[in-house]
């Protein structure tokens, strides 16, 4: 049967076959692929179409002019360029050493590519790629590590992603081993730290803007007692950023926590049996079997979170609405503002400014994480 098989010329049977059995496949294909373009792709080619053409309301319609990259322009290098960028100053002496240690490993990655004799091509992306990191951390330490500079919406966006997924998933992780041991009501505190997850963000923005209030909020007499009665976190920069990290991580923690739950209850257990039999500390057990057995799921974890977290919009702009001035504006809080303010050009920019820079970070990590595991390999 299969000497039979193999002798029919299945593409001449499936020309010979009748139109409405060769067209089948596409009708039933058809709807999803209508879908994924209606839902995905149609809306992106639009923005970005949007993002180079200025649309104004008149009488009688909406009048579309296209103007190039001048949107893009106006963001990078005109009116624009303070709010995105901040103001930028001499770096501090940890502003140098952070910049020091970027140039130094991005240096040492395309040093490494053009010893390898790799392609032009990586030798290329590696170059453009330490050229852009280099260029975001300068921002970030003659910026938000500098004590004349002021960090805008785009290195705000990035400490809320840094601080966030760095506090979220260790968070996660040293609850999820708690209750991954035989303790005693580990099942109500499963619950319990999962409540965060079941309210929206906009009620997580609402609850910590009613905690932070200093004199009418439920917190007032601990304010009162740390003498802080008088402190307006909405008026301290430092102290708005705080709020909302704070926020943040009290909301996404538990989405870190299940995933990380699911992760080490899933593990083997005899390799553990093993190296307790063996004489094997729990730090040795957690180093050399849990973390590379949870190191998987981690790793998309992360990426997923990082995806997300650059949306970040609710809690700045419920809890401080952006402020005090632009000290808690993220970059979709930003497009969000001068959207309202018919500015729909530009804010299709900074969406694409914010998709290019999410791109960008999300290569990167995957690109390392490949290089360590072929490394461990």
């Amino acid at each position: 049967m299969s000497a039979i098989a193999s002798s029919v010329n299945i593409p001449a049977v499936r020309a010979r076959a009748p139109l409405s059995e060769r067209l089948a496949p596409a009708a039933f294909l058809l709807p999803a692929v209508l879908v994924v373009l209606f839902v995905s792709i149609f809306p992106l080619i639009l923005s970005l179409f949007l993002s180079l053409s200025r649309l104004r309301f008149e009488a009688g319609g909406l009048k579309v002019q296209f103007v190039a990259l001048d949107n893009y322009r106006k963001l990078l290098f005109g009116s624009e360029q303070k709010v995105l960028f901040g103001t930028v100053a001499s770096p501090s002496l940890v502003g140098w050493i952070v910049l020091a240690v970027v140039v130094l490993l991005t240096s040492a990655a395309v040093y490494r590519a053009i010893r390898d004799a790799r392609s032009v091509r990586v030798i290329a992306g590696r170059a453009i790629a330490a050229v852009v990191l280099i260029g975001l951390t300068y921002l970030v330490a003659a910026s938000l590590l500098s004590p004349e500079g002021r960090p805008g919406t785009l290195v705000v966006t990035m400490l809320y992603v840094a601080v966030g997924i760095t506090v979220q998933y260790l968070l996660g992780l040293v609850l999820a081993l708690l209750c991954a041991q035989q303790l005693p009501g580990r099942r109500f505190f499963r619950v319990v730290f999962l409540l965060p997850m079941m309210i929206t963000p906009v009620g997580v923005g609402y609850l910590f803007r009613m905690l932070a209030d200093t004199n009418k909020g439920p917190l007032e007499p601990l304010w009162v007692a740390l003498g802080m009665q008088d402190f307006a976190w909405s008026n301290n920069a430092w102290g708005a950023r705080i709020a909302v990290m704070i926020g943040d991580v009290w909301q996404w923690t538990p989405f870190m926590f299940i995933v990380l739950l699911a992760a080490i209850e899933a593990q083997e257990i005899e390799p553990i049996e093993a190296a307790i039999v063996d004489g094997a500390s729990s730090w040795d057990i957690f180093r050399h079997i849990t973390l590379p057995a949870i190191l998987p799921v981690s790793t998309t974890l992360i990426l997923i979170r990082m995806i997300e977290a650059f949306k970040i919009i609710d809690l700045p702009n419920i809890l401080t609405n952006g402020g005090p001035g632009t000290a808690t504006e993220t970059m979709t809080l930003y497009a969000y503002r001068i959207w309202r303010a018919l500015d729909i050009g530009g804010s299709a920019a900074i969406a694409y400014l914010l998709l290019f820079l999410v791109t960008f970070f999300a290569m990167l990590y995957v690109r390392v994480l490949r290089s360590h595991v072929s490394a461990t390999a």
